[in-house]
């Protein structure tokens, strides 16, 4: 099977069986979206929505939250993973986008990931809903299902490769919307310890399936293909 023929049944696949899917975290504005995804680092979801209607009633802008002292928010957020840590970010965070963007968040890749506690992941999700850019962030689910499944070689170790190889493959209008799909499909389906296999319509196209079986599924590049 050649690595486009993977992708193409893939993103059918999920086109086909997915509902549209957006982040899970609750928000209803950019500040806010950039501050719960700060926040859900090595965090659940779940938490995190859990946490934020109190600290986004009492710190709705960049302008108030930049006043504040990591010390106070760190009382809003001490339930997350690492509270201390992410308590200094925000407030950082909060302040540079008053002082050089006049309290918007910005919109490229650049801008974002100069912000404290922004790195790249962080950046893509920001682009790729509140701006619309076919941007994708790897999270751990990502990494892992794209792994799995086959869609990216055994040589991308790193969120950047995966990234990288991802949107080599993907049609620039699909890539936020796999982003969601694979990001779904590793939380839901595709489990890091126990994976529902027999509950997903992946199976036949995924690498990791049938290595569980003791066969080996080949996939290639096409130019490969070629070339050889």
């Amino acid at each position: 099977m050649s690595r486009a023929d993977s992708y193409e049944a893939v993103l059918d696949y999920f086109a086909q069986t997915m509902p549209p899917t957006v982040t899970e975290l609750e928000y209803t504005n950019p500040f806010e979206l950039l501050v719960a995804v700060v926040l859900s680092a090595q965090c659940t979801d779940r938490r995190i929505n859990m946490v934020t209607p109190r600290l986004f009633h009492d710190y709705p802008t960049p302008e108030a939250m930049a006043a504040a002292t990591p010390e106070v928010i760190y009382e809003y957020i001490r339930s997350v993973s690492y509270p201390n840590n992410k308590a200094r970010h925000l407030v950082g965070m909060a302040r540079m986008l008053v002082e050089r963007y006049g309290g918007q968040v910005p919109s490229t890749l650049e801008e974002l990931t100069a912000l404290p506690g922004v790195g790249r992941k962080t950046a893509n999700v920001i682009q790729a809903i509140v701006f619309g850019k076919a941007a994708l962030a790897v999270d751990t689910h990502v990494f892992r299902v794209s792994r799995r499944i086959g869609l990216v070689p055994d040589r991308c170790t790193t969120p950047l490769s995966v990234e990288l190889e991802l949107k080599r493959h993907i049609p620039e209008d699909m890539v936020a919307k796999a982003h969601f799909w694979l990001l779904h499909h590793g939380r839901y389906t595709c489990t890091a310890r126990a994976p529902h296999c027999d509950k997903c319509g992946l199976r036949i196209v995924c690498r990791d399936y049938w290595r569980r079986q003791g066969l080996q599924l080949s996939i290639h590049n096409d130019e490969d293909e070629k070339g050889g």
